[in-house]
């Protein structure tokens, strides 16, 4: 093949990957969902972008062209319908908080309080990220907050912080139970009783075509659930 030949040949390869990609649909959804998702996708005209909720939040706020965004709390879909970006949502799946520690771990924990022997507990950064803010929440809650705050290592998302406890940086990670059931690394210290409510909505934005209105039809159904379910979510 000549150069000419060959940089046409380039060239149309290029603009087939950009038309296969202008023609699929864009799904932001949060970082806890990414094993459920790929698995849902596969096969299908979807493409995915993972992150914390409030990134995710923050980029399409700014413009970025997702059809689907399923956040990890309710206030940043809240945020969104204010700004007039959402056309329907539906409150899809809901976690719950665990506690891991590192799967050779001898620590013994039971309660929030306990955690103060711990020297570094990672968590998503409760400023952006929604299983760092529910993890606050609980905490508070607790009466444990303030004893710990400067032993709490923020993270970029949930799946940081579960990465950070197996690679043994830190003592303690507080993530949600679909992330730690993914781990051969780490063990389940306890799951608190007192738990936040955390639901996962569903929105559709107003850029949605046809086809990402069809995927989210089939995230609510049947099918859909028994994968949920199989990487440890529940429904609301």
């Amino acid at each position: 093949m000549d150069r000419r030949a060959f940089l046409l040949s380039l060239s149309a390869a290029a603009i087939a990957c950009r038309r296969g990609r202008e023609s699929s649909t864009l799904c932001f959804a949060a970082a806890s969902t990414t094993d459920a998702l790929t698995e849902l996708g596969r096969e299908r005209a979807v493409r995915f972008s993972w992150g914390s909720s409030g990134d995710l939040a923050r980029q399409i706020l700014a413009g970025a062209p997702a059809e689907l965004f399923l956040s990890a709390d309710e206030a940043r879909v809240d945020a969104l319908e204010k700004a007039g970006l959402v056309a329907s949502r539906r409150d899809l799946l809901a976690n719950r908080l665990v506690v891991v520690v590192p799967k050779d771990s001898p620590a013994k924990l039971a309660s929030a309080a306990e955690l103060v022997s711990l020297s570094k507990i990672a968590m998503g950064d409760p400023a952006t990220v929604p299983a760092g803010t529910y993890g606050k929440q609980w905490l508070e809650r607790a009466g444990a907050w303030s004893g710990l705050a400067s032993r709490i290592v923020p993270t970029l998302d949930v799946r940081a912080a579960l990465t950070a406890v197996e690679g043994g940086a830190v003592d303690a990670a507080i993530v949600y139970r679909t992330d730690a059931a993914i781990s051969r690394n780490v063990r389940v210290a306890f799951e608190p009783s007192e738990q936040p409510r955390i639901v996962y909505p569903l929105a559709i934005l107003t850029r949605a075509r046809p086809a990402a209105r069809a995927f989210a039809d089939y995230l609510e159904s049947a099918e859909a659930r028994k994968v949920f379910a199989r990487h440890g979510f529940a429904f609301p």
